[in-house]
């Protein structure tokens, strides 16, 4: 099969490589889409060469393991989680399987990734993709887990003041998500004017550029979903006081904050990521419903052959929000 091989350089090859064996209780999917993570921009410079990224995506039922012959067939659309546990632990048995003692992350330096023809997943872990607006909408199951894990995280009340600093696609997830569970005020702050212009589709109700205007710290909670050092400080800064800061943002570096205003404000800090099997197929039910319409959310398709583009565009802060690799 072809896949996006991350070289030795940290850059991405296409290259042919073997295709996965599906094992008993796995099945392997023709990838139909695979969404590019901001995690990804990040993580492509520290994994080691050989690693196939990608952990957003939906496919094709290719091959069923001999365990899930009644469940599954070929041809099937699915999706999965991009883990893999032991399947016997409390971990896995509550749903929670990102925290199993023996994960297997798929696509973030564990088995192989969804940038390619083919991936294998586990069969415990896959979900029966229904009728969507767009064949490749399922792809985005996985960034809107993780929105509502952190929502739920929140703990968010009715009417509750909401802000979310970074407006990339886990940003307007959660927007998306605190609009569902009936937050009043949702301010969302980002450097791009397109993501800014772009929020009020997704339940926002203003949008900020952070350069010229400061976020008033009167608010119940505040999402930090960009992951860049100096953001947790943003974050305590617009919490009033025994607000709650939820951190989703991948940050590969320190960040270094002030604690003595979070200890005067006496705040509640939660760190956050993945989600749980159970918002996993929440994600996929309101995609289904139509409560979340995945169109604003896409705004490129390229084939793998076009992935290098992507990654820069993307790092760029060009405004472009989730765009999904076709293979």
């Amino acid at each position: 099969m072809k896949a996006a091989v991350v070289d030795d350089a940290h850059n991405l090859q296409i290259v042919e490589t073997p295709d996965p064996a599906v094992g008993s209780d796995d099945l392997v999917l023709q990838v139909t889409a695979c969404g590019i993570c901001g995690s990804d921009l990040k993580a492509v410079h520290s994994l080691p060469g050989g690693t196939i990224m990608g952990h957003e995506f939906c496919g094709e039922v290719a091959a069923v393991g001999r365990n899930l012959a009644g469940e599954w067939r070929e041809g099937q659309r699915a999706t999965a989680l991009p883990v893999i546990g032991c399947g016997r632990c409390a971990a896995c048995l509550t749903g929670d399987v990102a925290r199993c003692d023996t994960v297997d992350l798929i696509g973030v330096g564990g088995s192989a990734g969804a940038f390619a023809q083919y991936v294998r997943v586990s069969g415990r872990e896959a979900f029966h993709v229904p009728d969507l607006p767009a064949d490749d909408a399922a792809a985005l199951v996985e960034p809107l887990a993780v929105g509502l894990h952190a929502v739920n995280i929140a703990r968010l009340e009715p009417g509750a003041r909401v802000a979310v600093i970074g407006a990339g696609p886990v940003g307007l997830a959660v927007v998306s998500w605190a609009r569902l569970l009936g937050a009043g005020e949702i301010v969302v702050s980002d450097l791009a004017s397109p993501r800014r212009e772009a929020a009020g589709a997704f339940g926002a109700t203003d949008a900020i550029d952070p350069t010229s205007q400061l976020l008033p710290g009167t608010f119940d909670v505040v999402f930090e979903c960009v992951g860049i050092p100096g953001m947790i400080d943003v974050c305590v800064a617009a919490a009033r006081t025994h607000g709650t800061v939820v951190v989703t943002g991948v940050c590969m570096e320190p960040d270094p904050f002030m604690p003595l205003v979070a200890l005067l404000k006496e705040l509640t800090m939660r760190f956050v990521a993945f989600y749980h099997r159970r918002e996993f197929a929440h994600a996929l039910d309101a995609l289904a419903r139509g409560q979340i319409d995945p169109a604003p959310f896409i705004t490129d398709r390229v084939t793998l052959d076009g992935i290098g583009d992507a990654f820069a565009a993307l790092s760029a802060n060009s405004g472009q929000r989730k765009v999904l690799v076709r293979p």
